[in-house]
């Protein structure tokens, strides 16, 4: 039975949906005022091995994540650039679209954008303040009440007491409550605003998951996830607002992604070792060795990134595509013990590690097989190793399409407080595939003339380029870039 980590309970739960074989799921998405950065990557794989698992589990899916396209930083950045709010936020989508796609991460069923739900969020907003939740202020903001909602905490274990101690508030706030948070923004001078009861404005951010998530999802649904750093105070406020607008429970199980740090140091503009999706897809040599790599943690604690453990990451998956070469998979793939493992670490709060290593585990038996001449016995286990990969986004390229790309410059995670790359590879001859075709056609006519002074010099020489050999029975020779 699946058992899933609920972030409100502290504590793995066994997983019953509301309306049997049916999941509805809703994650926070992206604010689109620049690119992926490796947090945003870590969310997005890790809430769609969750979906994938889940359909393949047998349950009827239906997955929401939002995009957030408008807030103070969206205005600003298309202030400070020039350029009007919806162009800005399209580019970005654009961008967005194009990351999910190269990391492998399916689109959700449905892609709400706040400024296609400014109807729903003013009807959530008036409930509140006519049950009230909320209030208008003497600035024209509307806020929530914290104090009306007694369970305010119960997902992120914070005290009222202990919140309002340390709160600040400025003298000419409108705010009841230095806790109390803006659902709704009074409209200023050259901003986008949409007409509400309260006068023109825009909505607050956190009021806006709470709506569409309703509107699509309805009052009470099974799973509702994001990064730990949404925990408090926006799910919080998620919870406040929807359960007292709605009267309804709202979501029965909260899950949280932990944090992505940069040579054990947490990533941050500041510290100089914050990297987008874009940068670090130009350091490997395909986009699934960075899959692999946010895989390869178990998706609620912390990852530490640094170059080495992107090459471990790359390494790891190049035997896992050794494996497959040569080989022609069995479909349908068996179930034999390994998938029977492999599924009970996922029902296991989704512990990608341990089913990663069983991946591993099928590799070395494929290799054994194969160098035992078992042909049917490497089949076999090629085919539930590649059916099991798919379940959690790997192994669905052709293996010598993966091998015989070029591995890519390995750039350095952290600069030094100089500001220098004090860890760059040095950069490798690039030979193209019809030039490496070639001297292996040539290095096979040495062979044959029986020059093997000529045909070990071809060979060193596609070794200093980084291409290595694999000579097959029957004189075929493979070749991948390593």
């Amino acid at each position: 039975m699946l058992q899933i980590h609920n972030s409100l309970t502290g504590r793995k739960e066994a997983f019953t949906p509301i309306v049997p074989g049916q999941v509805r799921m809703y994650v926070c998405g992206m604010t689109v005022y620049d690119y992926c950065h490796l947090g945003h990557a870590r969310m997005l794989i890790a809430f769609d091995v969750v979906r994938r698992h889940l359909a393949a589990s047998g349950y009827a899916v239906t997955f929401v994540r939002n995009i957030t396209d408008i807030d103070d930083k969206i205005i600003k950045r298309a202030q400070d650039n020039g350029e009007p709010m919806q162009a800005l936020t399209e580019r970005f989508i654009r961008a967005y679209h194009e990351d999910c796609e190269a990391l492998g991460v399916a689109r959700a069923d449905y892609e709400p954008r706040a400024t296609e739900y400014v109807p729903q969020i003013v009807t959530m907003v008036q409930r509140l303040i006519e049950k009230g939740y909320a209030y208008v202020g003497d600035n024209g903001d509307v806020y929530y009440a914290v104090a009306r909602f007694e369970p305010y905490g119960q997902l992120s274990g914070k005290r009222l007491a202990d919140l309002r101690a340390g709160a600040r508030i400025e003298v000419d706030e409108s705010k009841r409550d230095p806790l109390d948070f803006v659902l709704w923004k009074a409209a200023k001078p050259g901003e986008p605003s949409w007409e509400s009861p309260w006068g023109p404005g825009r909505p607050g951010w956190h009021i806006e998951c709470s709506a569409m998530s309703v509107e699509l999802l309805g009052e009470h649904f099974d799973i509702h996830g994001g990064g730990m750093d949404l925990k408090f105070p926006h799910h919080e406020n998620e919870i406040a607002q929807t359960c007292a607008a709605c009267g309804s429970k709202f979501v029965n199980v909260w899950m949280h992604n932990g944090f992505v740090r940069v040579d054990d140091e947490k990533m941050s503009k500041s510290l100089g070792n914050f990297f987008t999706v874009r940068e670090v897809l130009e350091w490997v040599r395909d986009p699934e060795v960075v899959r692999y790599f946010m895989i390869n943690s178990q998706y609620r604690g912390p990852i530490n990134y640094t170059p080495e453990n992107l090459a471990q990451a790359d390494a790891a998956l190049e035997r896992l595509y050794l494996a497959l070469r040569s080989v022609d998979p069995v479909e349908p793939a068996p179930r034999t013990a390994a998938t029977e493992r492999f599924v009970a670490a996922l029902d296991d709060d989704f512990n990608t590690p341990v089913a990663i290593a069983e991946l591993q585990s099928l590799a070395r038996e494929i290799n054994t097989a194969k160098a035992a001449g078992e042909r049917a016995r490497a089949a076999a286990g090629a085919g539930e190793l590649r059916a099991l990969g798919r379940r959690i986004g790997l192994l669905e390229q052709d293996p010598e399409a993966f091998l015989r790309k070029q591995p890519k410059r390995q750039a350095r995670a952290s600069a030094t407080a100089g500001g220098e790359d004090t860890g760059a590879a040095p950069a490798m001859a690039v030979l193209d595939d019809a030039q490496i075709e070639a001297l292996i056609a040539e290095r096979a006519a040495a062979r044959k003339a029986k020059n093997f002074k000529e045909s070990d010099r071809i060979r060193d020489l596609l070794a200093a380029n980084g291409v290595l050999l694999e000579d097959q029975p029957g004189g075929k020779t493979l070749w991948r870039r390593g």
